[in-house]
């Protein structure tokens, strides 16, 4: 049975709140494991404000409709409004999805400062930053995390060495490059480790090998046009041939007025034959396979503004 994972980032104060648990309820109705990874620290969504000169941004915003999905009060976190903290408001929705037999990790401490930040970032300061979502998430849960999976898929050598040296056995940093679409342009992509300075990595990267809803929603595909009464059908159509998958999916969206394409989509991953699984499911079926060893990159993918850590050819 192919699995298709289910990686759900919560990346906001009210994604968190709101989101999460609309998504830890729609999953058990569905049977469904999946893996929450949780921005641990302040929320400054407002700042994305400083991406309006990225190529792509306002087709971006104004595709997915950014107002209507994240809300107004989120859009001025950091801004207009204080910050809140969202490791110390939300501790509560945190350990719900780990009470409901849920797998959490790590998303990142700051999303919009990582996101913003980490590629240039030094290796002081980028294991600083880890440190503090490692500890946050330790003080929540009791325990140390299992996975992580980095902001806007937005990374550095020194965080990937610091992932092996927080004991981190698998992550979901990046994605497989695309085609317009939304097919994988190497079907041998998938599972893989990574190298630096000529030595490999011991984290298994477990990339994203879908589109998400985000990226698809107002994009011409196939002389259509994506809207969300055939979104999921584009979506089935890209996993109607069996194999491993892993779907990115945001609390802040298909958590709350993205639900009803999620829905059609659980139901639709399930009747192609689908195990919907946790990444630590899906590392479980692969850790003991020969993993290509490759180096670090960086690439763009259609429907989404700049580059991110996407998998070498």
């Amino acid at each position: 049975m192919p699995k298709l994972t289910l990686k759900i980032d919560a990346d906001t104060y009210r994604g968190t709140r709101v989101g999460v648990p609309n998504l830890i309820n729609q999953l058990r109705r569905h049977d469904a494991g999946a893996t929450f990874l949780f921005s641990l620290g302040y929320d400054h969504t407002g700042w994305a404000l400083k991406q309006i000169f990225r190529p792509g941004f306002f087709s971006k915003v104004s595709r997915t409709s950014v107002v209507e999905h994240y809300g107004l009060k989120t859009l001025m976190y950091g801004t207009l409004l204080p910050a809140p903290d969202i490791g110390k408001t939300c501790a509560e929705y945190m350990r719900q999805a780990a009470a409901a037999g849920f797998e959490c990790g790590i998303h990142t401490w700051d999303h919009r400062v990582w996101q913003d930040d980490v590629r240039t970032a030094d290796a002081a300061w980028t294991q600083e930053t880890m440190q503090l979502a490692y500890g946050r998430y330790h003080d929540i849960f009791g325990s140390a995390p299992r996975t992580h999976g980095a902001a806007g898929w937005q990374m550095n050598q020194h965080a990937f060495v610091q992932l092996d040296e927080f004991g981190i056995a698998y992550s979901s940093d990046g994605r497989v490059h695309l085609r317009e679409d939304g097919r994988i342009a190497d079907p041998d992509a998938g599972p893989h480790r990574l190298s630096f300075n000529g030595r490999a990595l011991d984290c298994v990267q477990l990339p994203t090998t879908l589109p998400t809803l985000d990226e698809i929603l107002g994009r011409t595909i196939g002389g259509k046009l994506i809207d969300a009464g055939n979104a999921a059908q584009l979506l089935l159509g890209l996993t109607r041939e069996p194999r491993d998958h892993v779907f990115t999916l945001h609390a802040e969206l298909e958590g709350q007025k993205l639900a009803p394409i999620f829905e059609q989509l659980l139901s639709g991953w399930r009747a192609q034959g689908y195990e919907l699984c946790s990444m630590g499911q899906y590392h479980d079926s692969v850790k003991d396979d020969v993993l290509p060893i490759l180096p670090i990159a960086w690439g763009e993918l259609p429907g989404r503004s700049g580059e991110m850590i996407v998998q070498a050819s």
